[in-house]
């Protein structure tokens, strides 16, 4: 891919946003587009290549953002997100046949190489512009996967495990952290942190709300808030997910509360 977007131009900059997202696993190509895109500066291109449906009848799309930021990636859903939080001004259908590497025909199974990187870097250094891509389709046309919002129950906060910080295995939710102001929750609170799996309830305990790793012992919980703001559940210098067995997406919630005092007598 590196090779194809340099063929296309040697002056295109090309930088990996990860290669962690596990297999087949779309969900988590859309949440970390949603994660980066906006760090980046308007008119970058990104090129998505989570795509299980490779070969099949699922459309090879580009899209320009409400931000300015621009995606090529197949329409298998990895848009949800971006099309959730950040809108989506135009989507364009892109020929796989007539736009892709030249002498890559016979290849139905890495348009990661043969048709996103090839047009994302076509795009990047000003070979086409967007509107040349394809054909526009209506932004309702897309595939998405639903998202469930985060709300404030009475004095508990329901929400989902969106993702894993992979590296250290904590736990990224979609609770904004203002929902804790919003129950006059601060740090040094105790919070009870109840996970349910398909509705079945796996975990519960309780742990401090902190505003860094460092205000707890090593192995000891902790509720934080991460790098986009929202509620991070995590085990100091440990992976959470992995010692609890903890995934990510719909099936898996989460309520916090503040919890209740305990009395020793």
């Amino acid at each position: 891919m590196y090779g194809v977007a340099h063929t296309v131009s040697k002056d295109v900059v090309v930088q990996d946003l990860t290669h962690d997202i596990p297999p087949y696993d779309i969900w988590v190509a859309s949440y970390r587009l949603y994660q980066t895109v906006k760090y980046w500066a308007q008119g970058s291109v990104f090129v998505s290549v989570v795509d299980p449906g490779v070969g099949s009848t699922r459309k090879s799309i580009a899209v320009e953002t409400l931000s300015g930021h621009y995606i090529i990636t197949p329409d298998n859903g990895s848009l949800t997100h971006i099309i959730h939080y950040d809108g989506i001004k135009e989507v364009r259908v892109i020929d796989e046949i007539s736009s892709r590497l030249p002498r890559s025909e016979e290849s139905h199974t890495f348009h990661g190489r043969d048709v996103y990187t090839y047009n994302g870097a076509r795009l990047a250094c000003g070979q086409v512009i967007f509107e040349e891509l394809g054909q526009i389709i209506d932004v309702a046309d897309i595939e998405a996967m639903p998202i469930m919002e985060s709300v404030i129950d009475g004095t508990i906060i329901k929400g989902s495990i969106d993702v894993l910080d992979v590296r250290f295995g904590s736990l990224w939710t979609n609770i904004p952290s203002h929902f804790l102001k919003d129950l006059n929750i601060n740090c040094g609170d105790n919070l009870q942190v109840t996970i349910y799996h398909e509705n079945k309830k796996v975990y519960q305990n309780i742990m401090k709300f902190t505003r860094s790793f460092a205000d707890v012992n090593i192995g000891e919980l902790l509720v934080y808030v991460n790098s986009l703001v929202n509620l991070g559940i995590a085990i100091n210098q440990d992976s959470f997910s992995d010692l609890y067995n903890i995934g990510t997406g719909n099936d898996w919630l989460i309520e916090i509360r503040k919890a209740p005092k305990i009395i020793f007598e």
